[in-house]
């Protein structure tokens, strides 16, 4: 019974057939033995071999039926039974024997068993059969008496098949349409559920597995290399610069690069290697089976190579890169947790060695970041104490040796460790974001001080404060030095705002609005660290700076280098052609004054007049009215 039995895994209406057909074979078969030996019995010699012809018949079908031929298996048995049931009947009462009321169910059963088609054929057969009995009646060919019945009976028996078969095939028709309809909505939900369970494990946009799945699959590959014996590689890679594709192309051109990153990276791994999208433009790679960390150092460098090749989005040509931070499976961890943060912090120092690199994980690494998230606790607690203070240095008019301004330069006063300088905490507060609170700190606090200064006479001079790239980002700047110009009093022609030449380069229209925004404000802008980045006209003429303040490691090294001092001097020659002053940073001896004040620049700023000095120090040596000695910020 094999056929069947396959036949049940391919279609549920067909299995079905199948098995109402054993059943009724089966049945059949039984009732036929039964008959047979009553016949026997009986000396009915005509019914024995009527029977055995029948269980012959079924037996012929039942083989049918184990060999595929179903259709032909399922005619045969409905016939033989047709045919027991007419014959039986004319070797008895024709049209009156209780054998005719056998063919209902013979149509019940071909409902169930036979195709449309094959099922009005038979019925067809089952009405000619019940005219020719009642012809044999009305002729006299048995030897019973009809009673002049043989019409009406023939009426009746027509009539009940005609109801039968009617009933039979509407309600076998809706059966197979409802079979036929629930086949394609399992069939739909089937394909739901798979599609559904698709998008939970990989990424829509990248089809590449996802957070969860690429963390099941990267689990399997360390469970398999712990057996093994072998090494795992964990790559997390991070798109350089990737914000600035979506704000100059747009997030459409954004989706792109990441779907072509995404094709990269699947090509130029091996096929037992694991890619996954962590999420946004991060993506996971494990290299399996590694033997020797070499093999690791030349897969992450051939991924370099393939990520710096040039992207065709929105018909631009674009160069991009990618920083890849490595941890090893059991070199590094055990678990994909510990993983996961250690290959972070890989990627984080990538970062900071200029991006387009990699870098392994190590514990010095660790040992920073950890650092770095004390750093950044103690930073929040500084902020909320107001351990923070500003330190001023004065800039110098070089021609007239007058104050022309002073620079507001952040300090922390540690509670146990003193006084510590920006460059130890600067960069974490930039990373962790703190530096937003800070600079918006540090620029009410400037105003404050200036102010307290100008309602005690000092003659007029302005305030720089630092802006840091992070504030600009986070957006509303403008209304920050609003807000403080306001809530002070300051005029803002005393305030110059300095922002560093690196912040220009990036040249986004949301930056050139904010510089406009603030310009109407009335306050200055001086470019900070000129020289050090592209340096070129164009910017300049269109942010519309004030001022230009160059490196001081250019005027560190005015006599000791040519060309610090051609490029010193080239700096003076254009901002005078632009109409723009020029602040010399980091000037220590007198010789370097002397020199730039022939050059022609404009004002100065060094130790060579003071270091940076708290409020109360700065009044008492550059403010020349008495009373400002005792004036501070605090």
């Amino acid at each position: 019974m094999q056929a069947p039995a396959d036949t049940l895994k391919l279609d549920p209406e067909d299995a079905l057939r199948t098995r109402r057909f054993l059943q009724i074979a089966g049945f059949t078969e039984a009732a036929l033995l039964l008959r047979t030996m009553e016949s026997i019995s009986l000396g009915e010699w005509l019914s024995v071999m009527t029977m055995t012809a029948g269980l012959c018949a079924i037996v012929l079908s039942l083989w049918w039926m184990r060999n595929g031929l179903k259709s032909q298996a399922n005619l045969l048995l409905l016939c033989t039974l047709t045919g027991v049931m007419s014959l039986l009947a004319w070797l008895a009462e024709g049209i009156f024997d209780v054998a005719v009321l056998g063919y209902p169910c013979i149509l019940i059963m071909a409902g169930l068993l036979l195709p449309p088609g094959y099922f009005f054929a038979l019925f067809a057969f089952i009405v000619a059969t019940v005219g020719f009995l009642t012809y044999a009646a009305l002729q006299w060919l048995h030897p019973f008496d009809a009673r002049g019945e043989t019409l009406v009976r023939f009426t009746d028996t027509v009539l009940i098949l005609m109801v039968s078969g009617f009933a039979v095939w509407v309600m076998t028709n809706d059966l197979s349409q409802l079979l036929r309809r629930l086949r394609q909505e399992i069939a739909r939900v089937q394909e739901s559920e798979e599609s559904l369970t698709y998008l939970a494990r990989h990424d829509p946009l990248t089809t590449l597995p996802n957070r969860l799945l690429g963390r099941e699959l990267i689990e399997r590959a360390i469970a398999n290399a712990r057996r093994k014996s072998s090494r795992v590689a964990l790559l997390f890679v991070d798109i350089d610069q990737f914000k600035s594709v979506n704000d100059t192309l747009g997030h459409i051109a954004g989706d792109e690069l990441l779907r072509e990153v995404a094709q990269r990276l699947t090509r130029v791994v091996r096929a037992s290697d694991i890619v996954s999208r962590q999420g946004g433009d991060e993506f996971l790679l494990a290299l399996t089976d590694i033997g020797e960390v070499d093999a690791i150092n030349v897969a992450a460098a051939h991924i370099l190579e393939r990520m710096v090749e040039p992207y065709v989005l929105n018909e631009t040509q674009i160069s991009s890169s990618c920083s890849i931070g490595i941890a090893v499976f059991p070199d590094d961890a055990e678990d994909f947790d510990a993983l996961l943060r250690l290959a972070d912090i890989g990627m984080y120092e990538a970062k900071e060695s200029g991006r387009n690199t990699f870098r392994f994980y190590d514990s010095a690494m660790n040992s920073q970041v950890e650092q770095n998230v004390h750093l950044t606790t103690r930073l929040r607690q500084a902020l909320a104490n107001h351990e923070f203070v500003l330190h001023y240095q004065p800039l110098i008019d070089l021609a007239s040796g007058a104050l022309r301004g002073a620079e507001a330069l952040i300090r922390w006063q540690h509670p146990e460790r003193g006084l510590i300088l920006p460059g130890e905490f600067i960069p974490v507060a930039e990373r962790s974001g703190l530096i937003v609170e800070i600079d918006e700190w540090a620029v009410n606090e400037a105003c404050q001080q200036m102010q307290a200064w100008q309602e005690l006479g000092a003659p007029p001079f302005a305030v720089s404060v630092n802006l840091s790239a992070v504030r600009f980002k986070r957006g509303n700047i403008e209304q920050v030095v609003a807000n403080a110009l306001t809530r002070t009093g300051l005029p803002a022609a005393r305030l110059e705002l300095e922002v560093t030449e690196s912040m220009l380069i990036q040249n986004t229209e949301d930056f050139i609005q904010t510089l406009h925004k603030l310009k109407s404000l009335g306050v200055t802008i001086a470019i900070d660290d000129f020289g050090t980045g592209y340096s070129n006209l164009a910017y300049l003429q269109r942010f519309d700076v004030d001022t230009l303040k160059i490196d001081q490691g250019f005027v560190r090294r005015l006599h000791e280098s040519a060309s610090d001092r051609a490029i010193v001097q080239a700096i003076v020659q254009m901002a005078k052609a632009l109409n723009l002053s020029t602040t010399a940073e980091g000037i220590e001896t007198e010789a370097s004054r002397i020199y730039l004040t022939e050059l022609g620049c404009t004002f100065g700023q060094g130790f060579l007049f003071a270091r940076p000095i708290a409020a109360r120090e700065f009044a008492l040596q550059f403010l020349s009215n008495a009373e400002m000695g005792v004036i501070s910020a605090k």
